[in-house]
């Protein structure tokens, strides 16, 4: 066994216990791909989703080097036709990309080098392997070499972040054209690729980097986030199988599903965060497992981004909106933005937003993630557009608290007519859009529920404090061409405040109308 050639699976078997959510029917996926036209796989997921976990495993399966039957006979994969054939069969050729860019930056080395260093280490273990072999020749003929040696058996490769060198050298565009010319020298050799390559299965954060329109390495079929496809159940945890966990830890499973819910795939559905739910299986806590490292910072930095709108746009999405996004134009790396698109394809596959396919819309998906979110809010290095945003929507939520209900309706407008128009400003629903946008700094503060049954109806929007705070409960209703008076005499009359007993005392009855032969709004505030 080696490193690269042939590593065994022992790193499948440390994660292939009692706690394992199996997931081995992705390996009949892959097996009815081997040494077919579409052998090339590359499926792209956020960090926590299970990206090396799926790599190990194929690994463990594929290795001819060891006996994995103990591993796989008792998971879903044994019960597959497929199984006994494949299992234990090729020689393996595993490389997880971190490991040589970690090294690159220990030894200060360039990323132009890396490359380099991916060969050497390969050349260099399967030289150990068959002591034979002409070592003047080139990576790729000692690799056809070791096949024809082997009886004509192809390599099956495994290839751990890809997309690695591509996003640390984001820069250089020397190292990345380097390191991308041999993955075409691997896999889009028409004299090398049929010989050499029974299966190639790639994970990484993003998709294949863009040649203009193209793939760069175009003979890839790639599953992301955006178009799971088949592997749609393998990108997280269902809700099946999050259900099934939360009934034997004895976990509530409404909490677990408020918090890493949200990842929606027309497929099979709703799609967990794999690391957060078995974090909070382990702790019996539900929190944000979110790392707290590189990726807080770079959230920072992509929606401080100065494309037109951007900032309205993110505020929306704190806000809870839903928003029409164009997903083609990005070209799957972390330098080349042409649009606020752009940003928020790059946040779906970074995993801050979900994408609805039918709709063509990203929204946050869950607690968790809106915990990122209001993280980069509290953050001192903002732009100037960010803190005038906050700013006023904080003075709009403030003056609602205090009850100056002339400065809410004058916010109101303002709000509207500079920051966010919708397209239809012509009904209730347009206005409720702008009050989301407007009282979007109470994101963090409150819980906001839209439609909330209580009393004898439902209220449009209510604001409840986040924790145990002096901050006033709110119910706001809303009104086209009638009267704010008359929005807050319904909050009473049909008994609103029932759902809110706890915070007695400390309500606001908050009306708020459109006139649209005026154009104005008007609010109403009292307090219950």
């Amino acid at each position: 066994m080696g490193i690269y050639v042939n590593p065994g699976n022992s790193g499948f078997a440390e994660i292939a216990d009692a706690d394992y959510v199996d997931k081995t029917m992705l390996i009949e996926l892959i097996n009815r791909t081997v040494r077919k036209r579409n052998k090339l796989t590359c499926v792209s997921r956020p960090r926590r989703f299970g990206k090396s976990y799926a790599a190990k495993m194929l690994c463990a399966y594929y290795d001819r080097s060891c006996d994995s039957h103990e591993l796989f006979d008792d998971k879903n994969i044994a019960r597959s036709e497929s199984y006994l054939t494949y299992l234990n069969h090729y020689n393996v050729i595993y490389l997880d990309i971190t490991s040589f860019v970690s090294a690159a930056g220990r030894q200060e080395i360039s990323f132009r080098e890396v490359p380099n260093r991916i060969v050497d280490a390969l050349r260099d273990e399967l030289a150990s392997m068959y002591p034979e072999l002409p070592v003047e020749k080139s990576l790729t003929d000692l690799l056809i070499y070791c096949v024809e040696k082997n009886g004509g058996e192809p390599f099956i490769f495994i290839i751990d972040e890809w997309d690695a060198l591509i996003r640390e050298a984001k820069d250089d565009v020397t190292a990345q054209k380097r390191y991308l010319d041999l993955l075409r020298e691997w896999f889009k050799n028409g004299n090398f690729t049929p010989k050499v390559v029974a299966v190639a299965y790639m994970t990484g954060i993003l998709p294949i980097k863009k040649d203009g329109r193209q793939s760069a390495v175009s003979e890839f079929d790639e599953f992301t986030m955006l178009d799971p496809f088949d592997y749609a159940e393998y990108a997280g945890f269902t809700e099946k199988e999050v259900a099934d966990r939360c009934a034997e830890k004895g976990m509530d499973y409404g909490e677990i599903k408020a918090w890493y819910d949200g990842y929606d795939f027309p497929e099979v559905g709703a799609i967990y965060n794999p690391y957060s739910v078995m974090n909070a299986l382990r702790t019996g806590k539900c929190r944000s497992y979110w790392r707290k490292t590189s990726a807080a910072e770079s959230l920072k930095n992509y929606i401080n981004m100065d494309f037109e709108g951007l900032q309205s746009t993110v505020a929306r999405l704190i806000a809870g909106e839903k928003i029409p996004v164009d997903v083609d134009g990005f070209q799957n790396d972390f330098e080349t933005f042409e649009s606020s698109d752009d940003v928020l394809t790059l946040l779906v596959h970074l995993g801050y937003l979900t994408y609805h396919e039918e709709e063509q819309v990203v929204q946050i998906p869950n607690e968790e993630v809106r915990i990122e979110f209001r993280q980069f809010l509290t953050q001192k290095r903002m732009n100037t557009g960010w803190i005038t945003l906050i700013k006023r929507s904080q003075k709009l939520l403030d003056d609602t608290i205090t009850g100056n209900s002339e400065a809410v309706a004058a916010a109101l407008k303002e709000i509207r007519e500079e920051q966010y128009a919708p397209q239809f400003y012509n009904n209730e629903q347009a206005l409720r859009a702008v009050i989301k946008y407007a009282y979007f700094a109470a994101f963090g503060q409150y819980v906001k529920i839209e439609e909330m049954p209580s009393g004898k109806g439902i209220a449009d929007v209510v604001f409840i404090p986040a924790s145990l705070s002096r901050l006033p409960a709110m119910i706001i209703e809303l009104k086209w061409n009638k009267t704010s008076d008359g929005a807050a005499a319904q909050i009473r009359n049909r008994k609103y405040t029932a759902s809110l007993k706890p915070f007695a005392g400390n309500i606001l009855l908050v009306g708020i109308n459109y006139d649209e032969k005026t154009g104005e709004h008007t609010c109403a505030i009292e307090r219950a």
